[in-house]
């Protein structure tokens, strides 16, 4: 692992003081596709529920590193051998994991470009630095991508117990003052090990694990699926697919260069060349709210009154309930938006509609998490949890919303 002469330190309001000598990260960190992270939320419109929900993929993206940093020192004390090579590669890998989300992170992930995902994106962006860095990002792209040989690394930055989700979990918690969501990621790190080149927990960590597993549930009911957070989400959606409705009708909506070259193209996977990603390397929050405080002014009803909701967070109202809504009172909401904003039926829909949503703790069926016992024998998690029976972790929990303006009948 190549060291630099120069100690970067990050002051983190998590884990304190972190650092690195490693020139490549520092390389990385300094690239104009990395510092955009700083300009990407990590919870999309949550602050419109917890005010302190400002943090950025750039936050996340040092905190999982130090995460990372933290269990490779602690596997190398278990006799767990990893090279300098495969320690940056880690690092790496860990470091970009995120670079491909776009503005708004998850609230905007199929709007914008809706033929691939930001994980696919993180490997194009990972591509690209791998050429720009003289193919020293090769093993991080191998590690990533899960197929370098020793499995392990890859469930170190992508699996149900991996960094990426010991830090979000801890620092989501954090800013918006859930203190349900917090979770001992040093606690559960110090009681990792590797068997049989697998990622394993070992028995006297059971605990920490169920802790965790409860704290996702709290979390993304409490948090990331707060109805008011969805409801604030699903406008930002609506007023981007308004947007893209009307460039579709030939209509010059004012926004940056970047912003109407996805507005105005639907672009393929397949389209989606080195030119389009550096297109894309220029858009963040800031062009979507810029553009928003602008379209508020709109003469197209449907998209200024959908954009001054958002910005006076005057959001519909939302109901989130184990079944869906009666179809005709989806109606009656319908018929009175038409009457009241004078809509036809294409332009009613932005603001009466309904949808589910989905949320699975644990997946049993997808990279289980195996607990090491005394004896050296490896289970899967829920069959030696005594808190927990098998199955209450990994039970998809579906929930119906409905949402419609808070003055209709």
């Amino acid at each position: 692992m190549a060291k630099s002469n120069k100690l970067n330190i990050f002051n983190d309001p998590i884990y304190g003081f972190i650092g690195t000598q490693n020139e490549l990260i520092l390389e990385l960190v300094d690239h104009r596709y990395f510092q955009r992270l700083r300009r990407i939320s990590q919870m999309g419109m949550s602050y419109l529920v917890f005010p302190g929900a400002h943090h950025t993929r750039f936050h996340h993206a040092l905190g999982s590193m130090h995460l990372m940093t933290q269990a490779i020192r602690l596997l190398r004390l278990k006799n767990v051998h990893i090279s300098g090579e495969e320690e940056s590669g880690l690092l790496c890998a860990i470091l970009l994991h995120d670079i491909g989300h776009g503005p708004f992170s998850h609230a905007l992930e199929d709007s914008l470009v809706s033929s691939i995902g930001h994980e696919q994106l993180s490997i194009r962006f990972m591509e690209r630095l791998n050429q720009v860095f003289n193919g020293r990002l090769h093993l991080a792209l191998q590690i990533f991508k899960g197929t370098y040989h020793r499995k392990f690394m890859n469930q170190l930055v992508s699996s149900q117990l991996d960094m990426d989700r010991l830090d979000y979990l801890k620092r989501d918690s954090f800013y918006t003052g859930v203190t349900e969501g917090n979770i001992n990621s040093e606690r559960l790190i110090t009681m990792l090990n590797v068997v049989n080149d697998e990622l394993v927990i070992e028995e006297k960590g059971i605990y920490a694990v169920e802790k965790f597993l409860m704290a996702r549930r709290f979390m993304y009911w409490q948090v990331y699926l707060h109805k008011t957070s969805l409801m604030a989400e699903m406008l930002l959606v609506k007023i981007l697919e308004r947007a893209r409705f009307l460039a579709s009708m030939g209509k010059d909506l004012e926004g940056s260069e970047a912003l109407k070259l996805f507005l105005n193209h639907v672009i393929t996977e397949n389209a989606f060349d080195d030119d389009t990603l550096d297109r894309f390397a220029d858009l963040d929050d800031i062009d979507i709210l810029s553009a928003i405080k602008r379209w508020q002014g709109s003469d197209d009803l449907v998209l200024a009154k959908l954009c001054k909701m958002l910005l006076g967070r005057r959001l519909l109202k939302i109901k989130l309930k184990n079944k869906p809504m009666n179809p005709q009172r989806l109606a009656e909401k319908l018929a009175w938006v038409k009457n009241e904003y004078r809509l036809g039926d294409e332009g009613a829909r932005y603001f009466v509609f309904s949808g589910l949503v989905k949320n699975q703790v644990y997946d049993n069926e997808y990279q289980k998490i195996n607990i090491l016992g005394k004896n050296g024998k490896l289970n899967d998690f829920e069959k030696v949890s005594d808190h927990f029976g098998r199955g209450s972790f990994a039970k998809i929990v579906t929930k119906y919303y409905a949402c419609y303006p808070k003055a209709s009948v």
